[in-house]
């Protein structure tokens, strides 16, 4: 099974950029996506309905334009949830999630806090609202995939300018600490009562790799590659030994982030 997760930053604008011509090349099984930017009946358009997939929406009610998540499947799912009980997430469309028997595929969208106080303060909430739901999904016997764009990277590994971001949203030692506390990148880390067992996928096969996921538009961050790594597929430890492989498509451009492709054996 191929899963292919992106923060399209705009759904029309990766469109018009090719992405669906390139993840039709892609052989993937499921999409996730992340800041779709639109409402569905926005996006009727032949180009947003690649052939021999279904696809389904989770929109931001609180206002148009903004944020939104999305999943396409090639087989139909038992069923998709979109809401996790607390209006003030789900209302800006940060959730969507497909349950193919005892596995769910869930594409998320972690707020970020870099435009200032109010948004860092209601990121920390999101985070501590998370982390039982989490340690709930971990324990259940569910195999889950977490894909998406968490807005906060795990180490010095993923990010290229680490002393300067210190003090920046998306690499406070706080959300660092918050998201290292859910994963166990060896074995033997893995303790279900603490809530630590989400493998992120990339770095249990790159555990020394240095490669980031999204730039800044700004200046010349991308050609330079000064990025950072916010986008991951977490994984339930059962599925830890089924990743096979996992690739960031960098180019083409279709975005501020690069789609992250990953495989998994049946």
């Amino acid at each position: 099974m191929r899963i292919i997760s992106f923060n399209a930053n705009g759904l029309r604008s990766a469109a018009s950029k090719g992405f669906f011509d390139w993840f039709s090349s892609q052989d993937g099984d499921v999409l996730c996506l992340q800041e779709t930017k639109a409402q569905e009946d926005q996006l009727t358009a032949p180009i947003f309905a690649p052939d021999g997939y279904r696809r389904w929406f989770r929109d931001a009610s609180t206002k148009r334009g903004y944020s939104g998540v999305a999943i396409y499947s090639r087989s139909e799912p038992d069923d998709v949830l979109t809401g996790l009980g607390w209006d003030m997430f789900d209302e800006e469309g940060r959730y969507i999630e497909a349950r193919f028997g005892n596995l769910s595929v869930v594409s998320f969208y972690i707020p970020s806090g870099s435009s200032g106080e109010i948004r860092q303060n209601f990121k920390f909430a999101v985070m501590r609202w998370l982390r039982p739901i989490l340690d709930e999904w971990l324990r259940s016997g569910r195999h889950y995939v977490l894909c998406g764009d968490w807005n906060i990277v795990r180490s010095r590994l993923d990010i290229k300018n680490w002393t300067s971001n210190q003090k920046n949203s998306g690499c406070l030692p706080e959300e660092r600490d918050w998201l290292n506390g859910l994963c166990a990148d060896v074995e033997g880390e893995i303790d279900l009562t603490q809530g630590r067992g989400w493998t992120d996928v990339y770095r249990v096969l790159n555990s020394q790799g240095q490669d980031y996921t999204w730039w800044s538009n700004r200046g010349a961050a991308r050609a330079n590659n000064v990025g950072w790594r916010i986008d991951y597929q977490l994984v339930t430890p059962a599925l830890r030994d089924r990743v096979k492989h996992c690739a960031i498509a960098r180019e083409p451009r279709f975005s501020d982030h690069a789609p992250l492709v990953v495989d998994y054996a049946e």
